[in-house]
């Protein structure tokens, strides 16, 4: 018994730490030394203060920020996850509905995209969608004072495009867009974009 036991006991052990110990700090290192901002969360500084990370989303509410996807998990990053309701969820529908209308109070718009009214999976998406983005125009610059044509300007300088032309979706990260406008419009009584 205990020929068989010793190695398995051996083998448990260098798999423990090739895959427990080494592959992680090898992965931790390589991601340290060829993308180092992303390894660490692409955060944001402005002023000396962390305002905020590229990648994960934030809940903005004022009008004169451009307003984030919903959130299933209001922007918690320690609860990530989507509100698993199905497509068929008489609750999800509904919520669906009310962020449509609400969506269309605020914006004026007759069609809704469809990221206005859904929640990312993980609910931390940092990004809209350009047409989302596009919608919330004339909102955003009637809040600052500012030419709608110069808001929409801003807004499609932060359209990022499809990865390689060919994967995923254009996209518009928000708080690079809240950041901006900040800059761009300043407002005396302003909350910062990070408060938003």
């Amino acid at each position: 018994m205990n020929e068989h036991i010793r190695p398995a006991l051996a083998t448990l052990g260098l798999m423990i730490l090739l895959t427990g110990l080494a592959y992680p700090l090898a992965m931790t290192g390589l991601g340290q030394a060829l993308m180092p901002s992303k390894a660490n969360v692409s955060l944001i500084e402005r002023n000396g203060r962390i305002v905020g990370s590229a990648l994960v989303g934030q809940g903005f509410t004022a009008p004169q920020y451009l307003h984030s996807r919903p959130s299933a998990v209001d922007f918690d990053a320690s609860s990530a996850g989507a509100s698993n309701l199905g497509p068929t969820s008489a609750e999800l529908l509904a919520e669906q509905a009310a962020r449509a209308q609400a969506f269309r109070s605020e914006t004026g718009a007759t069609r809704v995209p469809v990221d206005a009214v859904t929640a990312s999976g993980s609910g931390l998406d940092p990004h809209v969608s350009p047409q989302n983005a596009a919608a919330q125009a004339a909102r955003i610059a009637g809040a600052r004072g500012a030419a709608e044509a110069d808001v929409r300007r801003l807004i499609g300088t932060h359209v990022e495009p499809r990865w390689l032309g060919l994967f995923g979706e254009s996209r518009v990260n928000v708080l690079a867009v809240n950041l901006a406008l900040d800059e761009a419009f300043p407002l005396a009584a302003t909350t910062p974009a990070t408060e938003g």
